[in-house]
């Protein structure tokens, strides 16, 4: 029952699972992998999972949207403290 109530909003298991994985292959191929920390490098692959549900599931859930907000939060969170930050409410900006 679990799994029929998941595959309405998260999709089909291995075509998710098939697209997760395509956006980690891609991510680990970058340049800056291997400079990021843990938590960087697993908040990107969180929301590859967030983003394989969208591409596969059901793409008005807006907790798969809230959720990928979420790990990018984390991530700057726990960026390093000499990253430069900018400013800027994208909110505020997009209603200008």
């Amino acid at each position: 029952m679990l799994i029929n109530n998941r595959e309405k909003t998260h999709g089909n298991f291995r075509d998710n699972a098939t697209m997760s994985q395509g956006l980690k292959d891609v991510m680990r191929g970058g340049k800056n992998w291997n400079a990021l920390n843990d938590m960087q490098r697993e908040s990107l692959e969180m929301i590859a999972v967030k983003l394989g549900r969208i591409l596969t599931g059901d793409a008005g859930f807006r907790d798969h949207w809230d959720d990928i907000g979420g790990y990018a939060q984390l991530a700057s969170s726990n960026a390093s403290p000499s990253m430069p930050q900018v400013k800027v409410d994208l909110t505020q900006a997009l209603n200008q």
